[in-house]
């Protein structure tokens, strides 16, 4: 497996990804426009685990009626650039809309 980090944003590619990656695997759930203490989560995963797995996915229903979803801050290319530095092996993102 090459050194750089895997991105999915298909099913597909999420069962692909997963034949793939070493156990254990880390998991790092998250809904983007990381912080340093998403980053630390998966460092510390990096410690445990043999492979990374972090998800960026806004979920539409943790959003209520007058609340802005399409105002939640986004920022795709600067998380998976946070997470390569952190040594996530495998991203998987929604495609931008």
């Amino acid at each position: 497996m090459s050194e750089s980090m895997m991105i999915a944003t298909t099913l597909a590619e999420l069962w692909q990804a997963l034949r793939l990656l070493d156990r254990p695997l880390g998991l790092v759930p998250t809904m983007g426009y990381l912080h340093e203490g998403h980053i630390s989560l998966a460092r510390r995963a990096r410690e445990e685990c043999s492979s990374v797995a972090a998800t960026i996915f806004v979920n539409p229903t943790q959003f209520g009626p007058n609340e802005d979803l399409a105002r939640y801050p986004r920022n795709i290319e600067g998380d998976l650039k946070l997470l390569e530095a952190a040594g996530t092996t495998w991203s998987g993102c929604q495609r931008p809309k």
